[in-house]
């Protein structure tokens, strides 16, 4: 039976390799799928992987309807065996709706790709919807790590290095970016809750965790001794 599946994780977890990992699999079986992606890092109309891998794809904008497009493509003497969409968080809940109706109407296995909260730890509502409808949630199994080393939960918007709370939802970027721009970082739950990123932590071991004691109240601890 055909599922919309939704595969879901932080940033830097892998979600956009599977994806191509998929297409590669499926279309060496002479299968032939439908791709969509939105505000893909790599630009309009691009499904990217921070590992260099990069396909086409159709860009699924504003207002854009998957099922109005798949049935276009077929009606036109196309062909779609599957449907990938990738950035799934950036969808308008009736988008997820339309691919819900890709399966149950058109019989067509549709793999979304997302992560699920944003860097205020709120759920997007593309991927909100696709946890009410979708027939499987699969978490990927490749763990982002946090800069303490414990397995990374959250995404956190960072701008010069420091966690921001505050801002639209949506502001397209990438993990590892300069310290002065807007940028992401994984973080564990502890860390997030904290505001404690990789650069804020790196300021705070450079701080002494003691203040040295002024020599003229060192001298009066010894002589309070009997040293």
């Amino acid at each position: 039976m055909p599922e919309l599946v939704f595969f879901s994780g932080t940033m830097d977890c892998g979600k956009s390799t599977l994806a191509l990992q998929i297409e590669h699999n499926r279309s060496t079986r002479g299968l032939q799928g439908m791709i969509y992606t939105k505000n893909d890092r790599a630009g309009e109309g691009k499904l990217s992987s921070r590992l260099g891998l990069v396909t086409d794809s159709v860009e699924a904008g504003e207002g854009f309807d998957f099922y109005a497009h798949i049935v276009g493509h077929i009606s036109a003497g196309g062909r779609a065996d599957y449907v990938i969409a990738d950035e799934a968080q950036f969808l308008a809940p009736e988008q997820v709706d339309q691919l819900a109706r890709i399966v149950d109407d058109l019989e067509l296995d549709v793999f979304a790709f997302g992560i699920t909260t944003d860097f205020r730890t709120r759920l997007f509502p593309g991927s909100q919807r696709l946890v009410e409808l979708a027939d499987r949630i699969e978490v990927l199994q490749v763990e982002a790590l946090c800069w303490c080393g414990a397995r990374a939960t959250h995404n956190a918007r960072t701008v010069g290095g420091q966690m921001v709370v505050e801002g639209a939802q949506v502001v397209v970027g990438d993990v590892n970016q300069p310290e002065t721009v807007v940028g992401y970082e994984v973080l564990c739950r502890r860390h997030h809750r904290r505001r404690l990123t990789a650069a804020a932590a790196r300021a705070a071991a450079l701080s002494p965790d003691v203040l040295p004691l002024d020599p003229v109240d060192e001298a009066a601890n010894a002589s309070s001794v009997g040293v």
